[in-house]
């Protein structure tokens, strides 16, 4: 070998551990992508879910199933013999794809956003929502509040239970009467934020009971409400 390939060689090595610490050794612990997250909202829809806010309750897609024995048929919602299994009964002999334990659903999803929308001042959600004669004693209450200037602010802690206590089938019509147990915060104030009813600060113990109305001989699955009360 003579001096210039020599030169050469040396100059090669040279080259090469000079690059290997600029551009350094992969040691494992490299990721070799960043990979998104999986996008949420894409999940299918579930056509058993409650309709979002500014709709009103639905009907289940699927029928119970008429094998049950009808000591069992309404098993955790009623007592076999009493007039709300008995009421059961009678809505499902005129529609059979009715569904207790989704109306249940659907109907605490309601109760929340009838609330809710009430305490906002909310008229087109309530609309969606309740039966015309209902509808025009929630707006006078709101109209009370916008003439006085005065604002309600409204959260749910909690909605603890929500069972039927009644039901009627008569004329092609259906009631449901459900009781809700829930714990809220509520407050009403003055346009200069002084409190007029309420507390801010104290979780309240409310139980209400609703009626909620359908005509099952109308292609609209859709529940309203069409009554409201309360209990000590």
């Amino acid at each position: 070998m003579d001096i210039y390939t020599i030169i050469f060689l040396a100059l090669a090595v040279f080259i090469f551990l000079r690059l290997r610490s600029v551009l350094g050794q992969r040691t494992g612990s490299e990721r070799p992508y960043d990979r998104a997250a999986p996008n949420v909202a894409q999940r299918t829809q579930d056509n058993n879910v409650v309709p979002m806010p500014g709709t009103v309750i639905d009907q289940a897609p699927a029928a119970p199933n008429a094998d049950v024995a009808p000591a069992d048929r309404w098993k955790g919602i009623a007592e076999s013999g009493t007039p709300l299994a008995a009421g059961l009964d009678a809505i499902v002999a005129q529609d059979s794809s009715f569904d207790p334990r989704h109306f249940l659903s659907g109907a605490r999803s309601a109760y929340e956003m009838i609330v809710l929308a009430f305490a906002n001042g909310d008229r087109r959600a309530l609309k969606d929502l309740l039966s015309s004669e209902v509808y025009e004693s929630f707006e006078a209450v709101i109209k009370d509040r916008e003439k006085h200037e005065q604002k309600t602010e409204t959260r749910f802690v909690s909605i603890d239970k929500a069972e039927l206590v009644s039901a009627e089938a008569r004329d092609r019509a259906a009631q449901l009467t459900v009781r809700f147990v829930s714990q809220m915060i509520s407050v009403t104030r003055d346009k200069t934020g002084g409190i007029v009813d309420g507390n801010p600060d104290k979780v309240a113990d409310i139980t209400d009971v609703w009626t909620f109305a359908r005509d099952t001989s109308s292609r609209d699955p859709n529940w309203k409400l069409v009554g409201t009360g309360s209990a000590g």
